[in-house]
């Protein structure tokens, strides 16, 4: 190995599967921009903030970093370092480190109204998104040096949720780097990136866990839970439920601890069962009804669960074993039977169409109804 290259050492605080990720990092000499996608739920942002960190971390060159002894690691525990500068939803703030955004000027300029009478109030909408206003007070202070003299780090998550405009505004820094900035970028779903912009990035792929190690991981978190109790079954049907994704997983555990009925994850989860439980039927869902009690959870968890759901039919259909929902093998067997192929083959499509527009603007509900009626007639002659 070349002596003046120093790789990053295995890091605790990094998910276990993501550490040859971890371990392949070169910090001295570490690329301008990086996108690293994969999976929802794997782990992605943990590694990412602890990378901003390490990148900030102002221990010798050689040392393992982040270092949580300097300077520059206090600031950034305590969620005050200067030159590091997060672009994410209001729902992901709270995975920050702490620091109290309830004060953020740029972020409350930049609401956005979203006209859907038919789902939750734009106010609460809005802040699954990145403004323009937040990404161009971001880029703009970008032309100021960097406050410690070191690196500034701007983390976006995630990517593919940026308006275009947004979008256009990073890519003009992309194309023209300030001088030691570091752009940390993620995203769930990479094909709906701007080619432009992930040209202009170093790929990472986060890999997911196979499922012994994530679910020991999982059971390693949860005894970490005041009065949390629930047995190995329960873990090992939610952890296929949710496609194997171990930090959804957790976060699904324990929001139905907690039992917040107010929570956008527990009403997404409820509603995914009762969405589950109305498919089972077939031919004979009530999809009207369905759609009426479902529509306000979160648009794409719900069509995440018809997708698992439709991918175990289309598995079993062809003799093999169902991935998502294993627990449900008989019914699936019985559906496959009366399901036609080439119809099921169009609601994949459908539902992989749907996918690509899921954050559209329009009406949920409209959306399901109209899903939830052409899964009806996958059943009929």
């Amino acid at each position: 190995m070349n002596d003046l290259m120093f790789p990053a050492k295995q890091h605790s605080k990094v998910a276990p599967w993501l550490q040859p990720l971890w371990e392949g990092l070169d910090f001295q000499q570490f690329p301008n921009a990086i996108l690293l996608h994969g999976q929802s739920g794997i782990g992605k942002f943990a590694f990412a903030v602890e990378l901003a960190k390490a990148l900030l971390c102002e221990s010798s060159p050689g040392s393992s970093k982040p270092c949580n002894q300097c300077e520059a690691c206090h600031w950034f525990n305590t969620g005050n370092h200067p030159d590091f500068i997060a672009l994410v939803p209001e729902t992901h703030r709270k995975l920050l480190p702490q620091a109290d955004y309830e004060a953020d000027e740029v972020t409350k300029k930049g609401k956005v109204a979203r006209d859907d009478s038919d789902s939750e109030p734009a106010e609460k909408k809005e802040k699954k998104n990145i403004s323009i206003e937040e990404t161009r007070g971001a880029i703009e202070s970008l032309s100021i040096g960097s406050h410690r003299g070191g690196n500034r780090i701007i983390l976006i998550y995630p990517l593919e949720m940026l308006r275009s405009d947004s979008a256009n505004t990073l890519l003009k820094s992309l194309e023209e780097p300030p001088a030691n900035t570091i752009f940390i970028l993620l995203a769930d779903r990479v094909d709906r990136v701007l080619p432009t912009i992930r040209s202009r990035c170093r790929l990472l792929t986060a890999p997911r866990p196979n499922r012994s190690e994530g679910l020991a991981w999982l059971k390693d978190q949860l005894p970490q839970i005041a009065g949390f109790k629930v047995i190995d079954g329960d873990i090992e049907t939610i952890y296929d439920e949710q496609g194997g994704a171990p930090y959804s997983v957790l976060d699904s555990l324990i929001a139905r601890h907690h039992q917040d009925d107010k929570d956008e994850l527990t009403i997404a989860i409820a509603a995914s069962r009762l969405l589950l439980q109305s498919m089972t039927q077939g031919g004979r869902i009530a999809w009207l009804e369905t759609a009426e009690k479902i529509h306000k959870a979160q648009y794409s968890f719900l069509l995440a669960t018809m997708q698992r759901w439709v991918s175990d039919l289309q598995l079993v259909s062809q003799g093999g074993s169902p991935r998502y929902y294993p627990k449900h093998l008989a019914t699936l067997k019985g559906l496959a039977q009366s399901a036609r192929s080439l119809k099921l083959h169009q609601f994949w499509k459908s539902l992989v169409q749907a996918r690509r527009s899921e954050n559209h603007p329009l009406a949920s509900r409209i959306q399901l109804e109209a899903l939830l009626s052409q899964y009806q007639q996958v059943f009929e002659g």
